[in-house]
């Protein structure tokens, strides 16, 4: 029989990576509590209108990359392609808008259908931060500090931050009449996605990773050419902030973001270690969504970072404080049909009090037993055989490498000594007192 394979682009993420996941949301569950942003959890799957009516029907998204299909009521539904839309429904639905500014954070899968690629797959996962009913500059600087530290603090190296200005809605309208009389202009010189893109999306076009595309717009409008004063002084705000605590940026023209219901700032955070795919994080303000998908009129700012791809770059790095996370710090060796009963109760009551213990269920020899336990990086060693048992006892075993200078390291896996043998009654509070030191 034919082994079941998963999709492609659906990919399993296995123990010996999974450390490194729970590493990257517990930093950035810290770093949301002390910046008070609250979490929230919506379905995966939601109404096709909600990304057609809120990302755009013009855009690649929706265009080409959902995964939307007819559920048994006949009901178009879409796999939510990104989590922005679903946190302005709820916050609508629910009405949080009403009860003042929310400050929301969300984390979990995303489906697009696009070419899978290091990084980049068709189930992929998210953590994002929405602000929304704050309108004023200080808003998008806080957003994008709050980005730059949890980064900064996961230790990516290579951080950069790429900075523009989208303008208001009345900015754009105007912007983008003189930018499509210059594209129709120069259609012929286009690659051929940015020629399908003239009258859907012309924005779009200046996003554009085609050489050739990108030479000839180097002549095009500038979108800062027909910012109001208004956009103009905003914008400063924005960047005077960003200087006033130190994050460096550096201006893009050409950035734009790939969903309609950008407005104002938008930013990306990139990393030079990423290669092609080098945006870890990218967002923007989007004032008009909120009254686009049924809701009042609300100032909005988010953002969102890729998890596949702050993956790919912290696994890169020396530093793994992730990996003594997973490591037990107790390993429970036992042998013998009286041994296994009551290493069983042991188990249990050292994890009451809260130690990570493995609990050996080979019955191997006591030697294999402990070289696992060693092999594990666990820091303590319990034994105990037929004999401990009948006494009541255990042998209690450092397994902590020696660091001296000049001595090889070593384990007491090792050595000969037997450990220190301890009634079993008195284990569970003299481990909690030892791993405390």
């Amino acid at each position: 029989m034919e082994k079941l394979q998963s999709l492609r682009g659906m990919v399993d993420l296995l123990p010996a990576s999974i450390g490194l996941w729970q590493h990257v949301e517990a930093t950035a569950r810290d770093h949301f509590r002390r910046a008070r942003i609250a979490e929230i959890r919506t379905p995966l799957l939601e109404v096709t209108e909600l990304f057609a009516r809120g990302i755009g029907e013009a855009t690649d998204v929706v265009g080409k990359e959902m995964y939307t299909f007819l559920d048994r009521g006949e009901r178009s539904c879409t796999l939510r392609p990104e989590g922005t839309a679903s946190v302005v429904r709820a916050a609508i639905q629910h009405g949080l808008l009403s009860q003042g500014p929310q400050r929301l954070w969300y984390g979990g899968p995303m489906f697009r259908y696009e070419r899978p690629q290091a990084g980049r797959q068709r189930q992929f996962h998210q953590i994002g931060v929405e602000l929304l009913g704050f309108p004023d500059a200080r808003s998008d600087v806080e957003a994008i500090a709050i980005a730059w530290d949890l980064l900064a603090d996961l230790g990516v190296g290579g951080l950069a931050l790429e900075l523009n200005t989208l303008g208001a809605p009345e900015d754009r309208i105007r912007y983008r009449t003189e930018l499509l009389a210059w594209l129709e202009a120069h259609r012929q010189q286009l690659d051929p996605d940015s020629q399908a893109r003239i009258q859907t999306n012309p924005l779009r076009v200046l996003d554009s990773k085609h050489p050739g595309t990108q030479e000839l717009l180097a002549g095009a409008p500038a979108l800062a050419d027909a910012l109001s004063g208004e956009s103009h002084e905003r914008f400063t705000q924005v960047r005077q902030g960003l200087e006033a605590l130190g994050i460096p940026f550096t201006l893009n023209p050409r950035l734009v973001r790939g969903l309609d219901y950008y407005s104002h700032t938008a930013f990306e955070i990139t990393s030079d270690q990423l290669g092609a795919q080098a945006t870890v994080c990218g967002g923007g303000r989007y004032d008009g969504l909120v009254q686009q998908l049924g809701g009042a009129a609300t100032p909005a700012i988010g953002w969102a970072l890729g998890m596949e791809r702050l993956v790919l770059l912290l696994q890169q790095s020396e530093a793994q404080p992730w990996m003594a996370a997973a490591a037990p710090q107790v390993y429970l060796v036992n042998r013998g049909d009286r041994a296994e009963a009551v290493a069983l109760q042991l188990c249990r009551d050292l994890r009451r009090t809260g130690i990570a213990v493995e609990l050996d269920a080979s019955g191997a020899a006591f030697g294999k037993q402990l070289r696992r336990a060693d092999r594990q990086g666990a820091a303590w060693a319990v034994v105990i055989g037929d004999e401990e048992a009948v006494a009541g006892e255990a042998l209690l075993k450092d397994l902590r490498r020696c660091e001296a200078p000049g001595v090889e390291a070593e384990t007491v896996a090792d050595r000969t000594s037997p450990g220190r043998r301890l009634a079993l009654v008195e284990i569970p509070a003299q481990l909690a007192h030892l791993l405390a030191c």
